[in-house]
């Protein structure tokens, strides 16, 4: 799951990956974090930004969790990424950066736009 993951976020324009905080995979667009994998739990995590209402109603299931740093931003954490379909992460992936591209200058938003369309 997490390579096929990983390259569908390297498929997104401007995005870049690398390690942070020990074996935490982490995704940005444009310098802003919008992905971070949990290498180093079992079961593999990974937590990611969400829209208002999606963050009180995924933080009611069993599976989320409001993610540690990050709750005051509406990031939720998946405990365990294997029990999320292939199709339902990339959606949360591509909404989570759709609203980080949001919070851009609108230079970059343009380019990012144009990109996205190809």
């Amino acid at each position: 799951m997490v390579e096929t993951l990983r390259n569908y976020c390297l498929s997104l324009p401007f995005v870049t990956e690398d390690m942070k905080w020990g074996d935490n995979l982490c995704f940005s667009v444009s310098g802003k974090l919008f992905l971070i994998v949990s290498l180093d739990e079992i079961p593999i995590s990974a937590s990611f930004k969400v829209s208002e209402t999606d963050f009180f109603d995924l933080t009611n299931l069993d599976n989320f969790v409001q993610a540690p740093y990050f709750a005051k931003n509406q990031w939720v954490k998946v405990l365990n990424i294997d029990e999320m379909g292939v199709s339902e992460f990339k959606a949360f992936i591509i909404q989570s950066y759709k609203l980080i591209v949001k919070k851009l200058p609108k230079k970059i938003q343009l380019l990012i736009a144009e990109n996205l369309g190809k």
